[in-house]
């Protein structure tokens, strides 16, 4: 377990160190001999080492410890990335990951990490030949760069703990957030909370698969599951950060947010390379996620010019420093995100909950009007003039007569008790004015309800024959197409 976390810990921050040695590999032609692996026709390599789909023989020439920096600290043979492999030093052998071989049959598979101790009684005084046999037939996808590294450091390496720590409160911090936004929905049940519980738990989960590397040394074949569920998860944070605020700033545009958002993102799994996958997925969320955020901005929507600027704050940072984010992810900035709007909520919630008390102490002493908060003030509505209430979210949508329609910081169960007799819940996110009905006609196995102006609403099954009794339609009539109210 120990050597796990401590190449885990190396591996976090190793593709720097990785570059430094700028090893120069060979491939070679290789069969194996009592003495030890026999190389042949053997050619530079080309941009970076990928065994997948074949066996592979590679070798390349080191110096010994100590000939260039004077450290003369053991050495080990850090090895990562989507292969099994055996390696050699001056002919002796250092260890095997796996089993190489020619075929899918017959190579055993090995970890994804592997660290291989050097003898100091490998080493030459001069120049060292260090030789690796490799085979890649499990992946299960093709990887732009399957070898994450091949170098030789101190042993054992001191790492980064520092963060893996980071990533650890990440993740709490996550899971707390998300379970913040989960009592909230089930105390309010507002969709905006459940939309915010469920992207602080893909960051939460993205956190923990990032950090599976370091704590579990699992078979190469799973490296392909591990990182597409982590494109996965960034992909489905960034899909619900443009419907959360989609919701809050662009409600009527949400639907067509949500599904700009399933193709741009989803079309980054057509990109090479999983951290560029995720990248991208990310930052073209947060930019999709920007526009409703400006739209509220320009309706003087309160939070919204917060949001924005957290969100431009959130997109600068991934476009500056886009190889820390492809490193550490996207589950830090997420917590930094997530947290100030968990927050945030709260304070909406409990400024609306004043909000409504304070419009039925109005509505009350005007009984023939509706006394609606928006974003450009204060509005008194006539009851009459009102054709339907739809929720919207947290609020509701009133359709009024004219076309019109406004945004009220209300409940729609509360509105079903304050509004008069003629009014009814026809649907479990719809109130009728049954003044204004003209038409109840068959959809289908369904039924709509037109009013005398504004498009048809729907009737829920379990609500038919209250609207029938109010109506004055006997069952009787369930057979026709249409039943005319007024003519």
């Amino acid at each position: 377990m120990w050597r796990t976390l401590l190449l885990g810990l190396l591996l976090a921050g190793f593709t720097t160190l990785a570059r430094a040695q700028d090893t120069s590999w060979q491939a070679c032609r290789g069969v194996m001999s009592p003495a030890g692996p026999v190389l042949s026709d053997c050619r530079p390599v080309q941009d970076f080492v990928d065994p997948q789909g074949r066996e592979l023989w590679i070798r390349a020439t080191i110096d010994a410890p100590g000939v260039a920096s004077g450290d003369t600290r053991p050495r080990a043979l850090y090895v990562a990335g989507v292969a099994s492999s055996e390696a050699w030093l001056n002919g002796q052998g250092l260890g095997a990951n796996g089993r190489p071989g020619p075929t899918a049959r017959e190579e055993v598979p090995g970890r994804y990490q592997a660290i291989l101790p050097i003898r100091e009684t490998s080493w030459r005084p001069d120049a060292n030949t260090l030789v690796l046999h490799l085979s890649s037939f499990h992946g299960g996808l093709r990887f732009a760069r399957p070898m994450g590294a091949i170098t030789v450091l101190p042993y054992p390496y001191p790492g980064r703990p520092a963060r893996l720590a980071v990533t650890f409160v990440a993740a709490g911090a996550l899971l707390a957030a998300a379970f913040g936004f989960g009592v909230i929905h089930v105390l309010r049940r507002t969709g905006s909370s459940l939309v915010l519980a469920a992207m602080a738990g893909a960051a939460a989960l993205q956190a923990i698969v990032e950090s599976l590397r370091t704590l579990f040394a699992y078979p190469y074949p799973l490296h392909a599951w591990r990182m597409s569920a982590i494109w996965l998860l960034a992909a489905t944070f960034a899909v619900l950060l443009v419907s959360y605020v989609a919701g809050r700033f662009l409600p009527r545009a949400r639907p067509l947010m949500i599904g700009l958002a399933l193709g741009v993102v989803g079309a980054t799994a057509l990109l090479p390379g999983f951290d560029i996958k995720t990248a991208c997925a990310l930052i073209l969320g947060v930019a999709l996620a920007a526009l409703p955020a400006a739209a509220g901005v320009g309706d003087k929507r309160p939070g919204a010019r917060l949001t924005l600027a957290y969100l431009a704050l959130f997109l600068a940072l991934a476009l500056g420093f886009p190889e820390w984010l492809a490193d550490l992810s996207y589950f830090l900035l997420a917590a930094g995100l997530v947290l100030p709007l968990l927050a945030v909520e709260v304070v909406r919630l409990g400024r609306d909950d004043r909000g409504r008390e304070a419009a039925l102490t109005r509505a009350a002493s005007r009984p023939d009007r509706l006394t609606v908060a928006s974003a450009r003030g204060v509005e008194l509505v006539p009851i009459a003039e009102i054709l339907a209430v739809v929720g919207a979210d947290d609020y509701v949508e009133l359709r009024l007569v004219g076309g019109r329609s406004l945004l009220h910081a209300a409940r729609l169960d509360g509105l079903a008790a304050q509004l008069p007799a003629s009014f009814l819940r026809v649907h479990r996110s719809v109130i009728a004015n049954l003044a204004q009905a003209r038409r109840l006609e068959r959809d289908g196995d369904r039924w709509r309800l037109y009013l005398s102006e504004g498009a048809p609403l729907p009737v829920s099954r379990s609500r038919q024959p209250a609207l029938r009794e109010a109506l004055d339609v006997p069952p009787s009539v369930g057979t026709v197409s249409a039943v005319v109210l007024v003519d």
